[in-house]
């Protein structure tokens, strides 16, 4: 008897075990986090290499990927009016943060819904975009990482020069539907005026407008080109890597995957840090901090990266000192 009823005591113990853990499976949080950008997550694109660093931390911070993490991922494809569409599908999907890329992303996503945090990245300076009343305090749904374009476009004009000592002019090609990269055009245009360096001005809509930028450049060509990234110059960089080996056109770029793709060098954010940062702010959001009292995080680490395959196939010779601060030089 002693014998039967202890084996009782254990076998409900066990099936009390059970339940239990059956009862927090069932009632496990499950996160929903949502991707918006201009153009599309494609594999092995730069925007697919973001989106899979950010998932790959959260991982890091216990969140599995079909486990207790989904993911949805929403591209417009260089077609902005199919954005506020796409917000509205994440919204239908009762997401818990949405991540954008790009201005036009960010903005969409803030019209479109007030309720979801959203957590921002490549979209310029976000107070005067009007999307955070102030970089402390944000206010309202958003917050992310700001653009800190006026304090690199010195130093990557002054590296470009630093590479070319003779230039003069440089152009400068950005989005010009993009409000973000307009403003980012803007302050390295101001900067090249202090450094004493005209600047040719080349806005672009759409991927013909390439081609008319171009034409601009062979009527008067710079000593020197400044590519603003955003998703329309990134999509079209290999039209604008090949130009400049034809013309034997110096040229420097905001990320380092332009100088590991063929441009000559780069400089920027540390991508690896970014998607760190903002994997961080997700969590804290999925643990449900304010994004209204999330202040929106300032880059801390910049990497310059030189490509002397292309330095050698547009005769250029960077001088030692130059080199002797690149993080990474390509041969």
């Amino acid at each position: 008897m002693k014998i039967r009823g202890l084996f009782a005591v254990i076998a409900l113990a066990l099936a009390l075990v059970l339940l239990s853990a059956s009862a927090r499976a069932q009632s496990a949080k499950v996160y929903r986090i949502g991707f918006l950008s201009t153009s599309d997550y494609a594999p092995g694109s730069p925007l697919g290499r973001f989106a899979d660093g950010i998932i790959r931390r959260l991982g890091q911070l216990g969140y599995t990927l079909g486990t207790n993490l989904t993911v949805e991922q929403r591209g417009a494809e260089m077609h902005l009016e199919r954005l506020p569409g796409l917000v509205a599908e994440l919204v239908a999907n009762k997401l818990d943060v949405i991540v954008t890329s790009t201005y036009p992303a960010a903005a969409a996503a803030k019209i479109g819904t007030n309720t979801i945090p959203i957590v921002i990245s490549g979209a310029g300076d976000p107070v005067r975009t009007n999307l955070v009343a102030s970089l402390a305090r944000p206010g309202g749904n958003v917050t992310g990482i700001s653009d800190v374009a006026a304090q690199l476009a010195p130093k990557r004009l002054q590296m470009l020069k630093e590479a070319v000592p003779s230039l003069q002019r440089v152009a400068v090609l950005y989005n010009a539907s993009d409000l973000g990269m307009t403003m980012r055009y803007a302050a390295s245009a101001e900067v090249a005026k202090m450094l004493g360096v005209t600047v040719q001005s080349l806005g672009v809509r759409a991927p013909d407008d390439f081609e008319d930028a171009f034409a601009a450049m062979n009527r008067d060509m710079p000593d020197g080109l400044l590519m603003v990234s955003d998703a329309l110059t990134r999509l079209n960089r290999q039209r604008v890597y090949d130009y400049a080996a034809a013309h034997r056109l110096p040229a420097i770029y905001e990320a380092d995957s332009y100088a590991r793709d063929g441009g000559l060098m780069s400089y920027g954010p540390d991508g690896a840090e970014s998607e760190e940062r903002i994997a961080s702010l997700v969590d804290r959001l999925f643990k449900g901090a304010n994004p209204a009292d999330l202040p929106v995080e300032q880059p801390t680490r910049f990497r310059l990266v030189i490509n002397l395959k292309t330095a050698k196939a547009l005769g250029i010779t960077f001088p030692q000192t130059l080199l002797a601060t690149a993080d990474d030089v390509i041969e």
